[in-house]
């Protein structure tokens, strides 16, 4: 009997060709979409550029009638809501940077589709996520980094309950973009070529700054304050601004100020609701404190792991330590930028094994 295998179809070419390989692999595929938001609340444009619109719906669609394979368009606009878009409001009111992708994998791709999985009796959840997944010595799975260094996604992956690896399939994590297009040109689907989506997709064209705003207005959302630009570290008042959600940590343009010489955002105080600029250097810590860890396979206190602190990192070996309500990372050297509700992500070699989110940095 052919094992089924629930898909989760973005309308891009990586679920497409996972879908197609499945098939001729001898699995029974069955493509899902998540609609996830409608464009018209955040009055942003979609299609190409982002995912979950209604183009990449009917992409999805299409590729599944030249598959001959069954397709469900699933709604989950108010789980994605709950899940997703509050928390990323908030964070950002907290000061935090966010990582919306991270909630949407976690909440809705593995979590809410494995519940699909199981009601369609299939025995797999697919992905066209670049990582794969191993058995290890012990008999256990992990999660592994991407053969395609350019394109991995394992950074965005450490949250998965352990139990649900072996039920995961990466069909083209080992691949390099240019072979997964050309498959998808070979069988005739017709976006072989259509672009990855970038940004935030319920954000769409329009700047997050923007969303933040309305979508606190449109709930009637305690109003954003205004604030002061300081000095760092002389506290000297620089001029005012319009909301610290316009600000990250390490960010040097749209300051709203000029200066003899480049600043960067150094610190942002949420409580103050002040911004504070100063020189690069003042960027870089020793350590960082990083919370609501999850592990796909335990590290020891103590050992020295590879850690990336954002997802285009390149990572940076430091030494972890267990306190009693949270980790603490020391860096072998200072880290530049280490930035409030970004994750941690811990790596042994080019085993995934958990994060966290990054509270704060600290200083030797």
């Amino acid at each position: 009997m052919k094992k089924k295998v629930l898909v989760a179809m973005s309308g891009g070419v990586d679920s497409s060709v996972s879908a197609s390989l499945l098939k001729d692999q001898g699995y029974e595929p069955i493509g899902a979409t998540l609609q996830v938001w409608d464009y018209s609340k955040s009055k942003s444009s979609e299609g190409y550029g982002t995912c979950c619109s209604h183009v990449d719906v009917q992409d999805a669609r299409s590729v599944c009638d030249i598959l001959d394979i069954p397709f469900y368009v699933l709604n989950s606009e108010e789980l994605f809501e709950e899940t997703v878009i509050k928390p990323f409001v908030k964070d950002y009111r907290e000061a935090k940077t966010p990582i919306p992708c991270l909630n949407c994998n976690t909440f809705l791709k593995f979590h809410y589709l494995i519940k699909k999985m199981e009601e369609l009796n299939c025995d797999f959840l697919a992905t066209g996520h670049y990582a794969k997944v191993q058995k290890l010595n012990n008999g256990k799975y992990g999660l592994f980094t991407s053969s395609n260094s350019v394109k991995d996604q394992s950074y965005f992956l450490f949250t998965l309950n352990p139990k649900i690896l072996p039920l995961l399939l990466f069909p083209v994590g080992s691949m390099s973009k240019q072979e997964v297009r050309d498959i998808a040109a070979k069988k005739g689907l017709p976006i072989s070529q259509k672009k990855d989506s970038t940004g935030i997709c319920f954000v769409g064209k329009n700047s997050y700054k923007n969303f933040v705003q309305n979508y606190i207005k449109d709930n009637k959302w305690t109003p954003l304050k205004k604030g002061l630009l300081k000095h760092f570290p002389t506290g000297e008042v620089l001029a005012e601004h319009n909301g610290i959600h316009n600000f990250t940590i390490g960010q040097r343009k749209a300051l709203g100020i000029s200066s003899r010489y480049p600043l960067f955002v150094i610190k942002i105080d949420s409580e103050t609701q002040d911004v504070w600029l100063g020189k690069e250097k003042h960027l870089y810590s020793d350590f960082a404190e990083v919370v609501d860890v999850h592990w796909l396979n335990p590290a020891r206190s103590g050992e020295k792991l590879n850690v990336k602190i954002r997802f285009h990192d390149e990572g940076n070996p430091a030494y972890i330590y267990k306190k009693k309500e949270h980790y603490l990372l020391k860096f072998v050297k200072p880290k530049k930028a280490i930035t409030p509700g970004q994750s941690a992500v811990f790596y042994r070699d080019r085993q995934i094994l958990g994060g966290g989110v990054i509270q704060k940095s600290l200083k030797n």
